[in-house]
């Protein structure tokens, strides 16, 4: 009986799980217990709901009501639809590759998937570091607030935060500047058929954090 196992497991360990049999150069898949992955779909669920619950009822507040029309509302909002997009495209589709430990939804939608992603994280960002901006000149500069956060120059903000994230999470996918300068160790080492990561090489790191820290 000992033995027997012993032989079990030794063929589990030599031949794992693969997202695609059929494939050689399939990413290796981990199996988890029905239980377990019962329960991370209930969870996962949890919070995408919540996302999107509490971050459409910011959105429909501050559209609804005309007195809350103000430059750090707008921030705000800004903020809240980074955070819907994240909820509802980014969540759903990242919690059936945690739970499966495979990407099933073809290759062209997982460029998709990893640019809205960092889109959308890097947008978040972004407007977090423009909303302490507008709060450091509410706090500390009450007098010049109202000079140097107008409407239009937050909208200008919003609008250039936006466009610096769309650039950064539809570059890294499609043009593929998060495998720059680590090309060859990427397709050798990190690609894989049912595999869907966002690879940042140190090169991209470098450029997407002096990217960060100017616009900040």
């Amino acid at each position: 009986m000992d033995h027997r196992w012993t032989l079990n497991q030794s063929i589990i360990q030599e031949n794992p799980p693969l997202c695609y049999a059929s494939l050689n150069n399939s990413c290796v898949k981990t199996v988890y217990p029905m239980e377990t992955r019962t329960f991370m779909y209930i969870l996962f669920s949890f919070i995408t709901f919540f996302t999107l619950f509490g971050n459409l009822l910011v959105i429909i507040t501050i559209i609804h009501f005309k007195q809350l029309h103000t430059p750090t509302n707008y921030l705000i909002l800004s903020l809240a639809v980074a955070d819907l997009f994240v909820g509802g495209a980014v969540m759903p589709p990242s919690m059936l590759r945690l739970v499966e430990t495979c990407w099933y939804l073809g290759n062209l939608f997982c460029k998709i998937h990893s640019s809205l992603d960092v889109t959308m994280c890097t947008a978040s960002i972004l407007n977090l570091c423009i909303i302490s901006v507008d709060r450091y000149y509410a706090v500390c500069h009450p007098l010049l607030y109202h000079v140097k956060m107008t409407t239009n120059i937050t909208l200008i903000m919003i609008f250039a935060c936006w466009a610096l994230a769309v650039f950064v999470g539809f570059g890294i996918a499609f043009l593929e500047l998060g495998i720059l300068g680590a090309e060859d160790f990427y397709y050798n080492n990190i690609a894989c058929e049912g595999g869907c990561i966002v690879y940042l090489s140190k090169t991209a790191s470098v450029v997407i954090d002096v990217m960060h820290i100017l616009v900040r």
